[in-house]
C-alpha cells in the first residue's frame, strides 16, 4: 500500500472517530437536560427548543394480572385494553384532519417489572402504534408504575413540543421500583405542572390513585370493557386532544410570523373584552 493510501485511510478513521465523539457528546448533553437525580428540586429542562403541539405518552400495564379475565367479557384484560387503546387512537385521525397545523406526537410504553418503550414519541403514526399493540408480549411479572411514569416523562422532554401528557392504563398497585405517588408528585413539582397525568384504573379501585388528583391530574375507573373504552375516550378525545388546543398555543389568523402564536391567556383577555 502506498504512503498516500495509508494517509488517506488514517484521515478517514480520524473523521469517523471525531463524528462518533461529537454524536456521543450531543447525546450526553441531551440526556443531562432531561435526566436528574430523583428527589432533586431542579426543574426539568427540555433537550432542545419546544414549539407548537402536544405529545402524549401512552403507558400500558402488561403485568401478570392482565392475563386474568376482564369483568363481563370472555377475553383477558390485556386483549380488552389493547383493543380499547387502538379504538381510542382513531380519534387522532379526525383531529389531524381538522387541525393540520397542530402537531400531535404519540409514544407507546408497556410496564411490568420493568419498562419498555414500544414506539418513540413521534408524529402520530397509526400503523406503527397499531403494530406495536399487536406485537406486545403476553403479560408477565410485577407492576412498575412509578418507573414507567418517569421513563415517559424523560421522553416527553425530548419531544420538542410544549404540551405534555401521560396516560396510564393499569389494573393494579405498584409492586416494583419507585412509588407512583412519589414520582407523580415529583413530576408535577419539577415540571411546574407542564406534564399532565391521567390514569384509567381498569378493574381496580380508582381511589388507590387519588394522589393523581392532588397534582391536577385525572383518575377514572373502568370496571369492564365498555367502561374502559368510555373512560379512554373521555380522557384522550375529551381532555387531551381538546385541551391541547384550548389551553395551549394555537395558530392565529394573522400572517405576521411575530404574531403566529396566541396563548390561552390572550384568548381569555379577548373574551373578557
Amino acid at each position: 500500500m502506498s504512503r498516500g493510501s495509508i494517509i488517506l485511510l488514517l484521515l478517514i478513521f480520524l473523521t469517523i472517530a471525531i463524528a462518533r465523539c461529537t454524536s456521543r457528546d450531543g447525546q450526553d448533553r441531551e440526556d443531562q437536560a432531561v435526566t436528574t437525580q430523583p428527589g432533586s428540586e431542579e426543574k426539568y429542562q427540555s433537550a432542545g427548543d419546544e414549539g407548537l403541539g402536544a405529545a402524549v405518552a401512552i403507558v400500558m400495564d402488561n403485568s401478570g394480572s392482565m392475563k386474568e379475565p376482564a369483568p363481563g367479557d370472555s377475553r383477558p384484560k390485556y386483549q380488552v385494553a389493547r383493543e380499547a387503546v387502538a379504538e381510542m387512537l382513531a380519534a387522532t385521525d379526525s383531529f389531524a384532519v381538522g387541525h393540520p397545523d397542530f402537531p400531535i406526537k404519540v409514544g407507546l410504553y408497556q410496564f411490568a417489572s420493568g419498562v419498555a418503550r414500544l414506539v418513540d414519541i413521534q408524529a402520530y403514526d397509526r400503523e406503527a402504534l397499531r403494530g406495536a399493540l399487536m406485537r406486545m408480549p403476553l403479560p408477565d411479572g410485577g407492576t412498575a408504575i412509578g418507573e414507567a411514569l418517569d421513563a415517559a416523562r424523560r421522553d416527553l422532554y425530548r419531544a420538542g413540543v410544549i404540551r405534555k401528557y401521560i396516560l396510564v392504563i393499569t389494573d393494579g398497585e405498584n409492586t416494583s421500583g419507585r412509588s407512583p405517588e412519589e414520582v407523580a408528585r415529583e413530576i408535577a413539582r419539577r415540571s411546574e405542572g407542564a406534564v399532565r397525568m391521567h390514569f384509567v384504573a381498569f378493574d381496580v379501585d380508582a381511589a388507590k390513585f387519588a394522589f393523581v388528583r392532588d397534582v391536577r391530574g385525572e383518575v377514572l375507573g373502568a370496571g369492564n370493557a365498555v367502561a374502559l373504552r368510555a373512560s379512554l375516550d373521555s380522557i384522550y378525545r375529551g381532555k387531551i386532544l381538546a385541551e391541547a388546543m384550548d389551553a395551549g398555543e394555537r395558530l392565529a389568523p394573522s400572517t405576521d410570523s411575530s404574531r403566529s402564536l396566541r396563548t390561552s391567556s390572550d384568548s381569555s383577555r379577548a373574551k373578557k373584552r
